[in-house]
């Protein structure tokens, strides 16, 4: 699989990266309904076996959990990934988490992310939001702390999930920032009208997450598999996933579905394909809860649509939801 620089780092990476948020399990306040930690190192290690190099987790993912089982699938592999994990969202006794960008707490966290990573470095240490007010630390203040840990060798490269134009600016102006993580699909595209000029011009790397917003594209989604999410899964609060959102993006699928049929490639890889056609972008981040799922997009990494392929997905875009009428 071919590599892609990631911005200012020495690290060439896949087009396609493994997401570790639904291998953090149920048992959380975002979490994805119960998960199998077995089949969850399943699908890390096919995802290496595949020529895939890095793995994107964090530490609220499971609280915790996520970061555990990664440790665990990469015991007694011949080759480590890349591995990236995030920091900022802590939680309290009662598992309730907040955003918390204090020196001191960042500098527990990534401690803490060592031990449950069992690395002695971690690749790239990202923020994975900005805080909400100035009571819970500072952009400046958290920004500053990752800069000291990637001093001091405990990271690598440093980085931010979630930021605006503005909030990358206060960063920049501290110490240079590796790569931006933003959500990107077509779902979401809002990000192409500032944030990825913006990094393509600063050669700040960008990992999107959620390339087949969170299950949806995948084409393993239906109506009814929708409305009967376990409680513990996070999606059942998304609008996505609700109608009258549902039954467009059932559409949706099956146009990507009609597009991937072509190629024999799977609607999921097509929604990917789209994500990394844009030259922004250097990888998304696929998330897999199985070695099955992983096989359902990996190549993705190789695929390219057509330009009239992508206007024919530009066009249902464009059509408006039920019960609506179009601008």
């Amino acid at each position: 699989m071919q590599t892609r620089r990631l911005g200012n780092s020495d690290m060439d990476i896949t087009p396609v990266g493994l997401g570790a948020w639904a291998i953090g399990g149920g048992d959380s306040e975002f979490g994805w309904g119960p998960q199998d930690d077995e089949d969850s190192i399943a699908a890390i290690r096919r995802a290496l076996e595949v020529g895939i190099n890095w793995i994107d987790t964090a530490a609220v993912y499971g609280q915790g959990h996520s970061e555990e089982v990664v440790a665990r699938a990469l015991i007694g592999q011949s080759k480590r990934p890349y591995l990236f994990t995030k920091c900022a969202m802590v939680w309290d006794e009662s598992r309730k988490v907040r955003i918390l960008l204090t020196r001191d707490s960042l500098r527990r966290e990534c401690e803490a992310s060592l031990r449950r990573l069992q690395v002695d470095v971690i690749d790239l240490y990202q923020i994975h939001w900005p805080p909400p007010t100035p009571a819970d630390g500072t952009i400046e203040e958290g920004w500053a702390a990752l800069a000291e840990l990637q001093r001091e060798g405990k990271v690598r490269w440093i980085g931010v999930s979630n930021f605006t134009v503005e909030q990358l600016d206060r960063a920049r102006a501290i110490a240079p920032v590796t790569s931006l993580q933003p959500p990107y699909s077509m779902l979401r595209p809002a990000i192409e009208a500032t944030i990825l000029p913006y990094c393509h011009s600063n050669g700040i790397g960008v990992i999107s997450y959620s390339p087949m917003l969170s299950g949806m594209l995948t084409g393993a989604m239906t109506k009814e598999r929708a409305l009967s999410l376990p409680s513990t899964d996070w999606r059942t609060r998304n609008k996505e996933f609700q109608e009258p959102r549902l039954s467009w993006n059932i559409g949706l699928v099956d146009k990507l579905r009609a597009i991937g049929a072509r190629h024999g490639r799977s609607p999921g890889e097509v929604a990917i394909a789209w994500v990394l056609r844009h030259p922004a972008i250097t990888g998304a981040i696929v998330g897999a809860r199985s070695a099955a799922q992983v096989e359902g997009w990996v190549g993705a990494g190789e695929f390219r649509l057509s330009a009239s392929e992508i206007q024919e997905i530009e066009s249902y875009l464009q059509t408006p939801l039920p019960g609506t009428v179009a601008a």
